[in-house]
């Protein structure tokens, strides 16, 4: 089996380290990661200029390729011939913090195991619950662990198409992980706001700012599975369609004029 390894926290990041050492154990591994941090990146295909990747060695002395593309970008890349040896399965991470809920959808390493579901290859995302502001050094390899238990089970049972997983996982050592639960996405509470500054030539900029989201633990989401200690796994599907809504919104007049004050009867 051949694995491509990628994430968004860039190349030199313990986290990936940590898992293509695991992932050496079920088989050929390959890296192919950001020169740099590309955290809440999301889906990114860069168009508009050239990709460049170059050779580097890690931590343990092992080399990697680094590129100075998005997460996504270096999946394309590698599936669409930098790595001329057939790719059986993606993995991402492993990330510093968890992809919870509507994180996928900023996530640099989710959409990298995203970017890999379109093209046909399996793939998981993985992520660690890191605790906000956490002073110590961030052991990985409990985390790299569960992380090729899960990959051993895609690489048995396989994915459907169009299918990926985003795994979270719990900040404990091994024995204190209770196991494995598949879960739905949970609710994520964002407290962006914007921050408008102005520049020393008196133009004005603008910082996204605001607390770290917070989550509501409902059982049975990938939030409540992470809080009761187990690793969360949630199947994500690229269909985005809302099936359900298709036959009310089928009933909509398109011809209509709304009135003054009009209220979104949803809100």
């Amino acid at each position: 089996m051949h694995i491509l390894v990628t994430n968004d926290d860039g190349v030199l990041s313990p986290g990936i380290l940590a898992l293509a050492q695991e992932m050496q154990q079920l088989g050929k591994v390959t890296i192919l990661a950001p020169d740099r941090n590309w955290s809440a990146s999301g889906h990114v295909k860069t168009l508009e200029r050239p990709l460049r990747v170059k050779q580097v060695v890690l931590a343990d002395q092992s080399t990697a390729w680094a590129c100075d593309g998005a997460p996504s970008d270096c999946v394309s890349l590698a599936l669409h011939g930098f790595v001329e040896e057939k790719i059986d399965l993606v993995v991402s991470g492993i990330n510093s913090y968890a992809n919870l809920g509507h994180d996928v959808t900023y996530s640099g390493t989710v959409t990298a195991a995203m970017e890999a579901t379109i093209w046909g290859i399996p793939a998981v995302a993985f992520s660690l619950d890191q605790p906000d502001n956490f002073a110590g050094i961030v052991d990985y390899c409990p985390a790299a662990r569960a992380a090729k238990r899960v990959a051993q089970a895609v690489a048995h049972y396989g994915l459907p198409k169009d299918v990926l997983l985003n795994v979270n996982i719990p900040f404990l050592p091994d024995d204190q992980l209770k196991g494995f639960r598949i879960s739905r996405m949970g609710l994520r509470v964002y407290h962006d706001k914007m921050d408008r500054r102005i520049d020393p030539r008196g133009k004005p900029y603008y910082w996204i700012i605001g607390d770290s989201p917070t989550s509501v633990p409902e059982r049975g989401t990938d939030i409540g599975t992470l809080a009761d200690g187990y690793v969360s796994i949630t199947p994500i599907q690229l269909d985005l369609t809302a099936y359900s809504l298709m036959p009310e919104i089928d009933t909509w007049d398109w011809n209509l004029e709304l009135p003054a004050n009009h209220a979104n009867p949803h809100e």
